[in-house]
């Protein structure tokens, strides 16, 4: 029986974000017969869409997630600029039947299909296990990532970081799933709750090595500790911190229209100090 409570769950915290996504679906991202492509990066077949013309922006959805998460977003910056998004590795269509999956890999992932599209450089922004594979591809590649947004991002998996009853729930479907009948299906499962419950582990100080101008977000309500959120921009050089009032994980879509526009300047804005305080963008 405990399996059957526990797994039910975790599915539901796992797909939420893809659950979200599916939600007025009215342009059929994530389906795009015409746009959508796939892209042999790294042993796997990675599905893409972009759309809009303009500067480049990766748009990164979180776990369990696919493009259909950000329906929000991308017709609001795709008139303004090139927006490439992609279903990350063993979500969406693209699939994967390797046994491991981390965010270091998701995140090489995405350089590999922006080296693939011959961009050098693009704006990024990052929701949930989004954002930490955005806060990896500007550590590991800063050299792509002009300016940074990410919502909802933590670099370790525990209580200090994440709500103690999120962190009940990942470790318990981790547990159970990894008790099941080991088909497909379940693995593919496992592979996205170990990432919940296992991953990332990501120390402040290396933060550093992300030298763009970043955006910190997350909601007042988030499943993130608020004091986590800030000690993530404290650790970015660059970086600026926005909590959403009355918002909680779900910043992109509870609070679109602010979301879009308030990214939208700060990536139209240039990054300025005063005597060492950092101004708003704004």
């Amino acid at each position: 029986m405990k399996i059957n409570i526990v797994v039910p769950l975790i599915l539901l915290a796992i797909l939420s974000v893809k659950t979200y996504g599916q939600v007025a679906n009215k342009e059929k991202f994530g389906e795009n017969k015409k746009d959508g492509k796939f892209a042999d990066i790294r042993g796997f077949k990675m599905y893409y869409e972009s759309y809009g013309r303009g500067k480049p922006l990766l748009l990164i959805h979180g776990n369990g997630g696919s493009i259909k998460s950000f329906i929000n977003q991308i017709p609001y910056f795709s008139k303004h600029y090139r927006v490439i998004i992609a279903d990350s590795r063993a979500q969406g269509k693209s699939t994967d039947s390797r046994d491991s999956l981390s965010y270091e890999m998701m995140a090489d992932d995405l350089n590999a299909l922006l080296e693939k599209l011959n961009l050098k450089q693009v704006y990024v922004i990052g929701w949930s296990d989004g954002g930490i594979n955005g806060l990896l591809l500007a550590m590991r590649h800063p050299d792509k990532v002009k300016k940074l947004a990410v919502t909802g991002a933590n670099l370790w998996p525990d209580t200090t970081a994440v709500e103690p009853y999120i962190v009940k729930i990942s470790m318990g479907a981790a547990d159970s799933l990894s008790r099941l009948k080991n088909n497909a299906a379940v693995k593919a499962q496992l592979k996205l709750a170990n990432l919940l419950a296992y991953q990332p582990h990501i120390k402040p100080e290396e933060l550093h090595r992300i030298q763009c101008p970043s955006l910190i977000i997350a909601g007042d309500h988030d499943v993130i500790r608020p004091e986590h959120t800030l000690a993530i921009a404290k650790a970015i050089p660059q970086s600026y911190i926005w909590i959403l009032p009355n918002s909680g994980h779900f910043t992109p879509f509870n609070s679109k229209d602010i979301f879009n526009t308030t990214i939208d300047v700060f990536f139209k804005k240039p990054y300025r100090k005063i005597d060492g305080m950092k101004m708003m963008f704004y």
